[in-house]
C-alpha cells in the first residue's frame, strides 16, 4: 500500500543511513513515499549518442566510446589530483579528465564500451570532456533523471535510493485515481507513472508518466479546494436579506463606477436570493484604488439594515484604522455604530467594546486578527469581510466565520490575479472583479533608468521634498540572507549624510516588530517622515496621499505584479505621482518586463504578463498564498490539464460529496497529505 510508505522513514531504505537521511530531510524528503514523489527536475537524453566527430561543443551530450587505457593519475598541486584517460569510437579519440576521484581508476575498464555524458571542450583536432557522467553500454539509461540536489547528496545517490524505494512497491499498487477517470482522460496507472517518471524507457514514456502525475496533483488540489467550498454550502440560518444598497449610494459623495455597482449587486444577489440558502462566499478583487472599501461599506450598510452585525478584518493595525476612518465617515449620519478593535485598544475600552458587540449595540466592527481571539463574541454576526486575503490563511477566515452561524463571507484582494489562477486559489469562492478605476484617479508616470542617472533622480525627489511632499525608496533584500536590515539602514545613512541632510529619513525592514513598523508607518502617514526607505514590507493599502514619488532600486529583482503593487503606494492623492525603476540589467526578458510596467497601469494585464513570463510559483512571491506545494504541476504550463482536473473534481464530488466511497479513499489520502499545510483542517 502506497499510503504506508509515507509512514516509513527514509533511513529504513538500503544505503540511506542516518547521515544521508539528514541530507534527504534538507530536500524535504522524510519518508519513502515522499521520495517516490520527489520527481526529477530535468532529464538528460542519452538515447541518441553522438560520434566524437559530430559531438557539439559546449552543450551537454552523450557519446558512445571504448576506454583505451586505465585512467592515469597526475598530481598538479597539493590537494588536486587529475585522472586522465582517452576513449575512442573507432574513428576518433576523446580525452577524459576527472578531478580528485581515486575511484575512477577502477571504475573504467580498459576495452569496455560506455556511454559518456558531458560537455565537449578543447579544439577541433583534440576534443576533451571533463568529469562526464557514464554508464556501461549494457546498463546505460536511455533517459537520465537529474534531481534537485544538496551538498553531499548527488543525483546518482538520489536515484539509487529511488531504485530501492520502487522495489518496495507491491505488485498491484492501489491507484488513487478511479478507473473511469483514468479511462476518460487517458491516464496511465500509478505504478507505471512512478517507474517511468524516475527511470523512463524513453522521453515518450516520461511524458506519459508526467501527464498522469500532473493530472493527479491538480485533481487533488482541486478536490481539496472544492471540498472547502462544498463544506461552506451549509444552510445559513440567516433569512434572505432585503437590498438597501441604493439607499447607501445616496450617502456617497461620488457616483460608484459600473464595476463597483456590478460587484455589489453580485454580492447582494447571493444574500437576497430566497432559493440559495448557503452563505455567500465571494472574492472581490480589484486593482489598487479601484474602490473596494466602498463595496465593503455598501454591503455592510445593507446587512446591518437587515438587523445583523458585520465584521471587517484587516491584516495590520494601521490598515484597520484607515478602514475605520473612511467607513465611519461614510456612515456618520446613518445611526449605525462602528467599533475598532486592535491590539492597542486599552483594556477598559476593549471590555466595553466586547460587551457592546455581544449585546448588539455595536453593529459593525473593524479590526485586526484580534477579532478572532476567544473573548470576541457577537450577538448575530451576518457578514464577515477579510481584507487582503493572502495574508490570512483559509483557516483564519473560517475562525472569524465561526463566531456567527454560517454568516456570509466576502474577501477583498488588492492583488489582481489572472482569472485562471484565481479559480484555482480561490476555488472555494465566487469571484467579482473591479476592472475600472474611479474617475479622477491619477495615472502614475513610470520611468526605467540606469544607476548612472540615480543622482538626477534623487535631485528630482529633492524638489518635491522641498515642496513639502514625501517619497518612498525601496531597496531589495540582500542576496539569500534575509538581512534586509543592513541594506536599508546603510542606504538610509548614505542618503542622510550625502543627499538629504536636512530631511527626516525613516526606515522599515523585516527585522522590525509589527508594533515598530506601525509606529513608523503612522509617522510617515502623518507627514513626520520625509523619505521612507524600506524593503517590500511597505504595507499594501496604506494611504499616504502626500507621498508622490517611489524609487525602486534593482527593479529587475521583483516580479511585475510586485512592482505594480509597490507603484500603487503613490498616486493616492490628487497630485501627479511618479514611479522610478532603477536597474542596470542587460537581459532582454527583464528589460521587457520593465517596459510593460512603463506602458500600462492595468493590473490585470500586468498579472497576465507576469504569469506568462514567470509561471505561478514566482507569481505569488514568498508562499503568501497558503497554497500547498506542488511537486510536479506547473500552473502556467499545465493550464489545459488544470481545466480537465477541475471538471473531473466536480464530477467526483457531485457523485460522492464526502468522498466516502471505497474507490475515492486513495484520493482522500492524497488530499490529506497535500493539504497538511493547512494543518489538514476540516478534511474528514
Amino acid at each position: 500500500n502506497m499510503a504506508s510508505l509515507f509512514e516509513q522513514e527514509i533511513q529504513t531504505l538500503t544505503g540511506v543511513g542516518e547521515k544521508r537521511a539528514k541530507l534527504f530531510h534538507k530536500l524535504g524528503v522524510f519518508s519513502v513515499g515522499a521520495l517516490l514523489r520527489f520527481y526529477p527536475r530535468i532529464y538528460e537524453d542519452w538515447s541518441q549518442p553522438f560520434t566524437i566527430e559530430q559531438a557539439p561543443f559546449g552543450v551537454p551530450c552523450a557519446i558512445r566510446a571504448v576506454v583505451l587505457h586505465k585512467p592515469i593519475e597526475t598530481r598538479i598541486r597539493k590537494g588536486m589530483t587529475l585522472y586522465k584517460t582517452s576513449v575512442t569510437d573507432g574513428m576518433r579519440d576523446l580525452q577524459l579528465t576527472f578531478f580528485n576521484n581515486p575511484y575512477i581508476v577502477n571504475a573504467l575498464t580498459e576495452g569496455k564500451e560506455y556511454i559518456f555524458y558531458g560537455k565537449v571542450s578543447g579544439t577541433l583536432l583534440r576534443k576533451e570532456m571533463s568529469v562526464p557522467e557514464f554508464y556501461p553500454v549494457s546498463s546505460a539509461p536511455s533517459v537520465c533523471p537529474i534531481y534537485r540536489q544538496t551538498e553531499g547528496l548527488s543525483t546518482r545517490m538520489i536515484s539509487n535510493a529511488v531504485k530501492h524505494a520502487l522495489a518496495l512497491l507491491p505488485e498491484q499498487v492501489k491507484d488513487p485515481i478511479p478507473y473511469d477517470i483514468r479511462m476518460q482522460y487517458h491516464l496511465c496507472e500509478l505504478k507505471y507513472a512512478l517507474e517511468q517518471i524516475h527511470f523512463p524507457d524513453s522521453m515518450e514514456s516520461m511524458k506519459i508518466a508526467k501527464k498522469r502525475l500532473v493530472f493527479e496533483e491538480l485533481l487533488t488540489l482541486q478536490l481539496g479546494l472544492l471540498e472547502l467550498k462544498y463544506r461552506k454550502k451549509q444552510e445559513t440560518s440567516l433569512p434572505p436579506f432585503i437590498d438597501y444598497c441604493n439607499e447607501f449610494f445616496q450617502l456617497l459623495p461620488f457616483t460608484p463606477t459600473s464595476a463597483q455597482k456590478r460587484a455589489i449587486s453580485e454580492a447582494m444577489a447571493d444574500m437576497t436570493n430566497p432559493k440559495k440558502r448557503s452563505p455567500m462566499s465571494r472574492l472581490v478583487q480589484g486593482d489598487v484604488g479601484s474602490g473596494k472599501t466602498a463595496v465593503a461599506a455598501a454591503l455592510c450598510y445593507s446587512v446591518i439594515k437587515n438587523d445583523v452585525q458585520a465584521a471587517l478584518m484587516a491584516p495590520t493595525e494601521i490598515l484597520a484604522q484607515q478602514h475605520y476612518a473612511s467607513i465611519s465617515d461614510i456612515l456618520k449620519d446613518t445611526g449605525i455604530s462602528v467599533g475598532l478593535l486592535t491590539g492597542s485598544v486599552t483594556p477598559a475600552k476593549k471590555r466595553k467594546l466586547l460587551e457592546q458587540l455581544q449585546d448588539g449595540s455595536i453593529q459593525m466592527v473593524i479590526g485586526t486578527h484580534a477579532l478572532i481571539s476567544e473573548t470576541v463574541a457577537f450577538k448575530n454576526l451576518g457578514l464577515v469581510i477579510t481584507d487582503e486575503q493572502h495574508r490570512f490563511g483559509v483557516a483564519q477566515r473560517s475562525l472569524l466565520a465561526e463566531k456567527g452561524n454560517h454568516p456570509h463571507m466576502l474577501v477583498m484582494s488588492a492583488t489582481p490575479i489572472p482569472r485562471t489562477l484565481a479559480l484555482i486559489i480561490y476555488g472555494d469562492l465566487d469571484i467579482s472583479v473591479l476592472d475600472e478605476l474611479p474617475p479622477g484617479r491619477q495615472t502614475i508616470e513610470t520611468y526605467a533608468i540606469s544607476s548612472r542617472k540615480r543622482a538626477r533622480a534623487l535631485q528630482y525627489i529633492r524638489t518635491h521634498l522641498d515642496a513639502g511632499q514625501q517619497a518612498y525608496i525601496i531597496c531589495p533584500l540582500v542576496e539569500e540572507s534575509t538581512n534586509d536590515m543592513a541594506s536599508v539602514v546603510q542606504y538610509a545613512n548614505a542618503l542622510q549624510t550625502e543627499t538629504f541632510p536636512d530631511k527626516v529619513i525613516g526606515t522599515l525592514h523585516g527585522k522590525m516588530k509589527p508594533k515598530e513598523k506601525d509606529t513608523v508607518m503612522t509617522a510617515f502617514a502623518n507627514g513626520k517622515i520625509d523619505v521612507l526607505v524600506s524593503t517590500t514590507v511597505v504595507e499594501v493599502g496604506v494611504d499616504v496621499p502626500n507621498a508622490v514619488i517611489i524609487l525602486i532600486e534593482n527593479a529587475e529583482r521583483y516580479g511585475l505584479s510586485q512592482l505594480h503593487q509597490l507603484r500603487g503606494r503613490v498616486g493616492r492623492g490628487n497630485k501627479k505621482s511618479t514611479c522610478i525603476l532603477v536597474s542596470d540589467v542587460q537581459n532582454e526578458e527583464a528589460i521587457a518586463r520593465l517596459k510593460i510596467l512603463c506602458s500600462t497601469s492595468d493590473g490585470f494585464r500586468i498579472a497576465d504578463e507576469d504569469l506568462r513570463l514567470r509561471g505561478p510559483g514566482d507569481f505569488f512571491g514568498e508562499k503568501q498564498h497558503g497554497l500547498p506545494d506542488l511537486k510536479i504541476a506547473n500552473m502556467a504550463e499545465d493550464m489545459e490539464v488544470l481545466k480537465k482536473a477541475q471538471s473531473a473534481a466536480r464530477h467526483v464530488l457531485s457523485c460522492d460529496p464526502k468522498l466516502e466511497q471505497p474507490e475515492h479513499q486513495g484520493l482522500k489520502g492524497q488530499i490529506k497529505r497535500l493539504f497538511s499545510v493547512f494543518g489538514g483542517q476540516g478534511f474528514h
